[in-house]
């Protein structure tokens, strides 16, 4: 299930995206680089580094507000459905 924090890293990061390569688009044709298919891999990979930082932003930001997050025992979860597993088999 996603929570609040996850949300907003995903809302902020996929507009960062798109308003990064809409920018990246206009700044290569300003410069006269030929359209290609390397320009578009240069085009998504800028994007997609500037969209990351974005994510990490917002995480780094929401971590400042409320603190740190609990982490999940995995491990304890694993354990209690191996036995709730066992107990129905029986």
């Amino acid at each position: 299930m996603f929570t609040l924090p996850t949300m907003w890293n995903l809302i902020i990061s996929t507009a960062v995206f798109f308003i990064a390569a809409w920018y990246i688009h206009r700044y290569l044709d300003e410069n006269g680089v030929p359209k290609g298919m390397t320009r578009g891999i240069l085009v998504f990979t800028l994007a997609s580094l500037v969209s990351w930082a974005a994510g990490e932003a917002v995480d780094w930001t929401q971590e400042k507000i409320e603190g740190p997050q609990q982490t999940a025992k995995t491990t304890d979860d694993l354990q209690q459905l191996m036995k709730t597993i066992g107990q129905v088999q029986q």
